[in-house]
């Protein structure tokens, strides 16, 4: 598992997977309702980091990670919400970031070694490994987002943090940021250098922990069923990158009983197309409003074609996937509040205008109850939720100390030659790895 945390990418360019398995389903008879969220982490990590780490490390790698826990919300019968935004950037990848900054920490620890982690973001990754990595003594951060495509607030969240952190905003798109990344891990200078790494969902130390937030949900409903049916339950999931689906489905691999999983995309509808016609078309993104979800050639395809062996029927017996656009999304966001009182962010919509598009499909017979994860505060997007709700959401207080703070970034031009001469040159002087937050 080092040698791949700290690859990022394999060295034919592509991703890492596990090789095996771990199966859960011995520890999660023992799960009730009433289980911690560390406790199902520290669970986890011991099947995955314990052979090397040894159970106290892979027990203190837990602790130390998660400081933060989901929280599960009942809307109406059989409709919850797995709100994955309470860590310290606000978003879902909160919980990848800060497990693999302490799963990097405790390597690097061992071996008295340093790495740069190299990150792409079309919006919250960013901020949340800015967060998860800040201070810390033997890592420093560069991130690559995509200028004027992501949110002030988002923006903020990356270009403040200083330090160890350096922020490089790319005249293009996250496709474009996400090509840089994957060019440099396969430059052996960088690599010999720097220790070159990735905190995207592409390594495979970000992007398992995800799983965690699925197995608590799983147990905190009763082993994946309400009070109100036998059925278990299906995930709405907002997809981009791929990456929380694909964590997703390899929770399901370890053992979670489920009745499937619904991709929601907005209008870069790769893997929705791929599922109905069997065409696998990457493409440039297109903007949409739910922003941290442009992604035209989503990494975690490969991890989603290998799980299922390339097999498409396989796939479509538990994974389905919808496109929505953005008046939808905006609609979407209005229907929430109307019903609920809730307040959504745009990413969170796009799944809850998909689980409203099943659940009519199906009418009558779909009984199960449905989880749609919430993947972002909608804080983080003041202006898209006033012009469809009609009110601003209140910055929560780790939003509102990143709006207080002064933009450092670099502009770049979207080439790996810029990428590298910044890399080689001016590296140290901006990005100076500092002491432990």
């Amino acid at each position: 598992m080092e040698q791949a945390i700290f690859s990022g990418l394999a060295p034919d360019g592509g991703l890492y997977v596990p090789v095996t398995h771990p199966d859960l389903r011995g520890a999660m008879a023992g799960w009730g309702p009433e289980v911690s969220f560390l406790s199902i982490a520290t669970a986890a990590t011991r099947a995955l980091l314990g052979v090397e780490l040894g159970g106290c490390g892979a027990d203190e790698i837990a602790r130390r990670a998660f400081a933060f826990a989901p929280a599960l919300r009942s809307l109406e019968d059989s409709l919850w919400v797995l709100e994955l935004f309470h860590g310290p950037s606000c978003a879902f990848k909160d919980f990848g970031a800060c497990f693999l900054a302490a799963v990097m920490d405790a390597y690097c620890a061992r071996t008295e070694r340093t790495a740069t982690v190299l990150v792409a973001t079309s919006g919250d990754t960013g901020s949340a490994v800015a967060q998860a990595f800040r201070g810390r003594r033997n890592v420093r951060v560069v991130i690559l987002y995509p200028s004027g495509r992501v949110s002030d607030l988002q923006e903020k969240q990356l270009t403040t943090v200083g330090g160890n952190v350096c922020a490089l905003e790319v005249e293009g798109s996250f496709d474009d940021c996400q090509r840089m990344a994957k060019e440099a891990f396969v430059d052996a200078e960088l690599a010999r250098t720097l220790r070159l790494t990735s905190a995207n969902s592409i390594n495979v130390g970000r992007f398992l922990p995800q799983a965690f937030s699925y197995l608590w949900a799983w147990a905190a409903m009763g082993g994946g069923r309400d009070r109100r049916s036998s059925e278990a339950a299906l995930f709405v999931v907002p997809s981009g990158n791929l990456g929380n689906l694909a964590s997703g489905l390899y929770a399901w691999r370890w053992g979670m009983s489920v009745a499937g999983f619904l991709a929601a995309t907005n209008a870069n509808d790769v893997l929705p197309e791929y599922l109905a016609s069997g065409l696998l078309r990457p493409r440039a993104s297109v903007r949409t409003r739910s922003n941290a979800m442009d992604v035209g050639n989503p990494s975690n395809m490969e991890r989603i074609l290998d799980l299922f062996g390339g097999d498409r029927s396989g796939a479509r017996l538990v994974l389905a996937g919808e496109a929505v656009s953005d008046p939808e999304t905006l609609h979407g966001m209005r229907d929430a509040y109307d019903r609920f009182g809730y307040v959504m962010d745009p990413h969170t919509a796009v799944g809850y205008v998909a689980e409203r598009r099943i659940r009519a499909r199906a009418g009558r017979g779909r009984r199960g109850p449905i989880l749609l994860l919430a993947t972002a505060h909608p804080a983080k997007f003041q202006e898209t939720v006033r012009e469809a709700v009609g009110l601003v959401p209140e910055l929560p207080p780790q939003l509102l100390a990143a709006s207080r703070g002064r933009k450092e970034s670099v502009r770049m031009e979207p080439t790996q030659a810029a990428l590298r001469a910044f890399l080689l040159e001016q590296l140290e002087a901006r990005c100076p790895l500092g002491g432990r937050a």
